[in-house]
């Protein structure tokens, strides 16, 4: 009598886990669709179209050209914007997959999970911040295309204040989440642009 209680009891809790878990799993789809739709939001719709903007205005310095001849320009566009989706796409599959998170994070709020397991291999082996040297390359592939110096100026404007507050904000939460694995990793992984490592880190 006593153990079919005590199975029933163990029947119970086990239903009320799965029951936590699978809210845990609807509610982590959910914020990968919120941070997903607010990164295509700014990222992919709000600063390109603020850069093309920019260059229809009447002010002379968005009418300065940046490359003259129009066949090297539209050359050098595709490559930075080929180089930069790859970058993107890579970097995204590598955090959802191997650091099991999302990567949308505004003020120090986390709007995908953030990633469970420090991700250093991928893209992540040559950057530490991949995703911010792919999305740069193709914000720049943007001026460039349109070939407007002013927009470009913009764009490093915006890269040199919001990209390094951004950048400096996250490696701190990693640096609290993942401690002296991640120092370790900083040391010998460069910033943004992705180069071969300083030295050997295993894992």
């Amino acid at each position: 009598m006593l153990s079919t209680i005590l199975h029933g009891c163990q029947n119970n809790r086990n239903l009320k886990d799965k029951g936590k878990s699978g809210s845990n799993e609807k509610y982590n789809i959910i914020r990968y669709i919120a941070g997903y739709a607010l990164g295509i939001g700014i990222f992919i719709i709000s600063i390109p179209y603020s850069l093309w903007y920019l260059s229809s205005t009447e002010c002379f310095i968005f009418k300065l050209p940046i490359i003259p001849h129009n066949y090297t320009r539209i050359i050098v566009s595709a490559l930075l914007f080929i180089i930069g989706s790859i970058f993107v796409v890579w970097s995204n599959i590598f955090l959802v997959f191997k650091g099991k998170g999302g990567p949308t994070d505004i003020a120090g709020v986390s709007v995908t999970p953030q990633t469970k397991k420090l991700v250093i291999a991928g893209p992540y082996k040559y950057s530490r911040n991949p995703m911010v040297f792919g999305a740069n390359s193709i914000y720049i592939s943007i001026p460039v295309y349109l070939n407007s110096l002013g927009c470009l100026i913009a764009l490093i404007i915006f890269f040199l204040i919001i990209v390094k507050y951004v950048v400096a904000t996250e490696e701190e939460r990693l640096v609290n989440d993942f401690g002296a694995d991640y120092i370790k990793y900083k040391e010998n992984t460069y910033k943004i642009i992705p180069l071969p490592k300083k030295k050997t880190v295993k894992g």
